[in-house]
């Protein structure tokens, strides 16, 4: 039997759901005979891949590339995983909404900065104007709250999935735990 390939992709959030990741601990061993991770900011794999079975996806999509990258992994993904209550509802990273790109920008790069304040143009990606959760803006099949969501959850989804089943998550998570 071939191994399933395994993607964890980080948009705009705080890589919590990534550090629970990890803390599935030796249990990661056990997945790692079932899957080759393909791509992930835990590997140096640059170029994400096509053909890939399951795709962990955390943070909101909040930047042209965050836009760029959720449509490419979702082209690329039999199973997209939305991971985390920033993927989920968009959660911190969609508290900007409500005041703008260009106040938050402001605030952040003008008023609070002593040395060369400015907005920067270059290397930073430009940012949306409204930060928004997975599924509002490509298709998500299976949905994965918490903040983060425990080590136990993530493998218990994995696990499932690679199984070949739908994982029944409503009395093993919620928002914000």
């Amino acid at each position: 039997m071939s191994k399933l390939r395994l993607a964890t992709v980080w948009l705009d959030g705080c890589s919590g759901c990534h550090m629970s990741f990890l803390d599935i601990d030796d249990a990661l061993i056990t997945l790692l005979e079932r899957v080759d991770l393909v791509y992930s900011p835990l590997v140096d794999t640059k170029v994400f891949p096509e053909g890939v079975d399951i795709s962990l996806v955390e943070g909101a999509v909040s930047s042209e590339e965050d836009l760029r990258k959720i449509r490419m992994v979702r082209e690329h993904s039999k199973i997209l995983v939305s991971l985390g209550d920033c993927a989920v509802t968009a959660n911190v990273p969609s508290m900007r909404n409500p005041f703008g790109v260009m106040a938050v920008c402001e605030r952040a790069y003008r008023e609070n900065v002593k040395l060369d304040p400015g907005i920067p143009d270059q290397v930073v990606p430009k940012l949306l104007d409204r930060v928004r959760p997975i599924h509002e803006v490509v298709p998500v099949d299976v949905f994965v709250p918490g903040c983060p969501p425990s080590a136990s959850v993530i493998q218990y989804v994995l696990m499932e999935l690679i199984d070949g089943r739908w994982p029944e998550l409503s009395t093993r998570t919620r928002f914000g735990a």
